[in-house]
Formats: structure tokens, C-alpha cells, sequence
């Protein structure tokens, strides 16, 4: 009941090496495309922060000791530094405005001042208050789009990494297996 079945090692040897040599050329592109998403992402971020011209608080002085210990720690990595990533972005919004917008709205947010204020509408106190948790909150969700964009483009370039490894891995594979059907037998017996 054993049947022999004849394949040509070589073609099979061929079409598997094709296969891989197509999958490489298809994640070297894709690699060079996440490539450009980070790059993209990342100069994008950078110069629309680099206008902003926003500083951290230098080491020391009261815009940084001011704030709780663990909003310190945080600021105190970039203390002087312009605000140029997305990561330093995303401190200066958690650990420096929006500790600040808490402090001048006594917790309150900008909707809820807002709806405060709209009942009091005589109370000018507290529509400056309203006004300046408007602008905060404002630049805080700016910055805070800013860092989602960057961690967007970081995500892009560990893909492109993991996809040129895998791009060159499959061509490496192809090569061996072309010239491994250079050397097999064409015909084999299973």
C-alpha cells in the first residue's frame, strides 16, 4: 500500500526560496515605511515644540520646588531643559501644568469653573480663573497630543526595526535556499 510519489526537490527548493525572497522585499518596504512614519512623527513633534518655546523650571528655583515631591522628581530629569520630545511633553503636562491648574481652580476643571461661573456671571474673579484653566488646559492637551503623536513614532520604529530583522532574515534564507537547490538532485523519491 506504499505508494512512491516523484517530486522535484529543486522546484520546491526554488518556489520556497521565491516565496521568502518576495516576503523579505515586501518587510524591507514595510521597514522603510514605519522608518519614515518615525521620522515623520518625530521631526513634526520636535519642530512644533521647538516654537513653543517652552523651558522647565530650572534646578532650584521656585517653579520647581514649589510642586509635590513626586511632580519634583519628574521635572527634575529636564530641569532647564527646552521641552523638545514628545516624553518631556508629557511630563511637563502631568507634573507642571496640571498640578498648577489644580492649585488655581481648587481642583476644579475647566468645565466645572466654567459652569460656575456661568451661574455667577458677576463674579470676575472667577471668570479670570475660568479663563486661565481654559488656556492651561489648552496647552496641556496640546502637549499632551504632541506626546501621543511621539509615542506613535516610537512604536513606528521599533516595528521597522523588528521588520528589517525579519526582512533580512527572510533573505538570507532565500539565498541559502537558492543555492541549496543549485546543489540537491532534481528528482526525489517520498
Amino acid at each position: 500500500m506504499n505508494k512512491k510519489v516523484t517530486v522535484n526537490r529543486k522546484v520546491i527548493d526554488q518556489t520556497a526560496s521565491l516565496i521568502g525572497l518576495l516576503l523579505a522585499v515586501v518587510l524591507l518596504v514595510a521597514g522603510g515605511l514605519l522608518s519614515w512614519g518615525y521620522n515623520f512623527a518625530n521631526d513634526q513633534v520636535k519642530s512644533q515644540l521647538v516654537a513653543q518655546k517652552i523651558f522647565f523650571p530650572a534646578a532650584g528655583t521656585g517653579g520647581l520646588t514649589s510642586l509635590p515631591a513626586a511632580d519634583q522628581n519628574q521635572m527634575a530629569k529636564y530641569a532647564g531643559e527646552q521641552l523638545l520630545t514628545g516624553k518631556q511633553a508629557q511630563v511637563f503636562a502631568d507634573h507642571y501644568i496640571a498640578v498648577h491648574l489644580n492649585k488655581i481652580g481648587g481642583g476644579q476643571t475647566y468645565s466645572q469653573a466654567s459652569a460656575a461661573s456661568q451661574a455667577a456671571p458677576t463674579d470676575t474673579a472667577l471668570a479670570g480663573t475660568v479663563q486661565t484653566l481654559f488656556r492651561g488646559e489648552t496647552l496641556r492637551a496640546t502637549l499632551l497630543t504632541a506626546y501621543a503623536f511621539w509615542q506613535l513614532g516610537q512604536i513606528a520604529m521599533y516595528s521597522a526595526w523588528f521588520t528589517y530583522i525579519g526582512g533580512i532574515l527572510f533573505l538570507l534564507l532565500a539565498l541559502l535556499g537558492f543555492a541549496h537547490a543549485r546543489k540537491v538532485a532534481g528528482e526525489l523519491e517520498v
